[in-house]
């Protein structure tokens, strides 16, 4: 790139999603930015556009912008998606749209993958999903179809993804084993270590997940 992006086209790359870096803008906006090498358009319909990682990167930079809630509280007051975690009020809701959304930002994860990782791999997490632990984590188990718990933890089934103490690691709780083990298999499948542990206290079986990286 041999000069910076248009202020335009600079809120165009600010506004986009953190969790995949879907666009929204004009057609010539998002036309300007694949030409830039700033963004690029997948190939699968809704053909929608996403940054590449020299687009990720000029975001990244970018002082002004407040980074993302830890953890993601669901579809965001502004409308931008983030995966279900588990625990949030509206964590059974969404529908259809919801269920296009996920599926749209999971394709776009895939797509981030295959730009990022060094060989081109999709079967494995990319730097992105190493740096958003939960978010990715939760992305991979709602993309494939499970349910996120509610938010009454004695009252709601479905998974809980949490951060832990250890390095590259989330922790994945669930009401009984067989959501543990259908979460365990998800996450293999989407190139994760899943081991199944007992915490001391509770004696309360739950998974530990870290991203693979071969």
């Amino acid at each position: 790139m041999t000069r910076p992006p248009t202020a335009a086209q600079r809120r165009v790359i600010d506004a986009a999603d953190p969790v995949t870096g879907r666009l929204r803008g004009t057609q010539a906006q998002l036309t300007a930015l694949v030409k830039r090498g700033l963004a690029f358009r997948h190939p699968r319909p809704p053909h929608d556009h996403f940054l590449t990682p020299a687009g990720h990167r000029i975001r990244e930079a970018e002082p002004e912008v407040a980074p993302a809630p830890a953890p993601p509280k669901g579809q965001g007051d502004a409308g931008v998606f983030a995966a279900r975690v588990g625990g949030e009020e509206d964590a059974g809701t969404g529908g259809p749209a919801r269920t296009r959304e996920v599926h749209s930002a999971w394709q776009g994860l895939l797509e981030l993958r295959r730009m990022t990782n060094p060989d081109g791999a999709v079967d494995r997490p990319c730097g992105w999903e190493r740096t958003h632990l939960v978010r990715a984590a939760a992305l991979a188990l709602e993309a494939a179809g499970h349910r996120p718990a509610g938010p009454d933890p004695a009252g709601s089934g479905g998974y809980r993804v949490r951060a832990t103490p250890q390095p590259e690691a989330v922790a994945v709780r669930g009401p009984d084993d067989a959501t543990l083990k259908a979460c365990a298999a998800t996450l293999e499948k989407a190139g994760w270590q899943v081991g199944e542990h007992t915490d001391p206290r509770t004696r309360a079986r739950y998974l530990l997940a870290s991203p693979r990286r071969v």
